[in-house]
């Protein structure tokens, strides 16, 4: 048996096979699920405007970036593809209450569900899009936020508790798996119905 090399063009979707030059479709995920994010506290009149375009482009940007280099691919298979991008509960909100300023981040969030009900149009029917909002969720790592005021803010959550990434999880699965399926354009808040934090 002898082995063989394969090499990726640019955009990720040939493979070419060193021996006989013969160049294939590579198989392609179905789905792709993003999530990333900063958040920049401070006043309007405090936060740099570095400090914003960081904001916007680790939210924002990040999510077209993935979009735009996974739908070329993904409008060429067959089965087309799903896609699950992460926004927050913030871009509904503006961020909680006691936040002493998530404007930048709010503004990012927000983005990410314009871009998913505009790529629905543009993307679709080969292609569904949905945004998920996240309230406060307990990751593994954690971070000050839950850390410090966790068992504070489960008073302004009506089930009485902080997400967990397994909550999320099992949404992002559901419209990555569910057939027949007819969502799409759409946004999701998984909070526990957070009403105050």
């Amino acid at each position: 048996m002898t082995r063989r090399r394969r090499e990726t063009d640019a955009s990720g979707n040939k493979t070419r096979d060193s021996q006989g030059g013969a160049t294939h479709e590579k198989a392609v995920s179905h789905s792709l699920g993003r999530r990333a994010g900063i958040l920049q506290f401070g006043h309007t009149t405090e936060l740099s405007i570095e400090e914003w375009n960081r904001t916007i482009a680790v939210n924002l940007k990040s999510c077209f970036n993935y979009i735009h280099a996974i739908a070329p691919i993904m409008l060429k298979q067959e089965s087309g593809g799903r896609i699950a991008s992460m926004s927050s509960l913030n871009a509904l909100s503006g961020g909680v209450t006691s936040a002493v300023s998530k404007h930048a981040y709010a503004a990012a969030k927000a983005g990410i569900l314009g871009l998913t009900r505009s790529l629905a149009k543009e993307l679709g029917p080969k292609i569904m899009i949905n945004a998920i909002c996240p309230g406060v969720i307990e990751t593994e790592l954690g971070n000050s936020l839950t850390q410090s005021r966790g068992e504070e803010m489960k008073k302004g959550i009506m089930l009485n508790r902080l997400g967990k990434p397994a909550d999320i999880a099992q949404l992002v699965a559901f419209l990555a798996t569910s057939e027949p399926c007819f969502i799409t354009g759409q946004h999701f808040v998984i909070d526990g119905f957070q009403w105050s934090c």
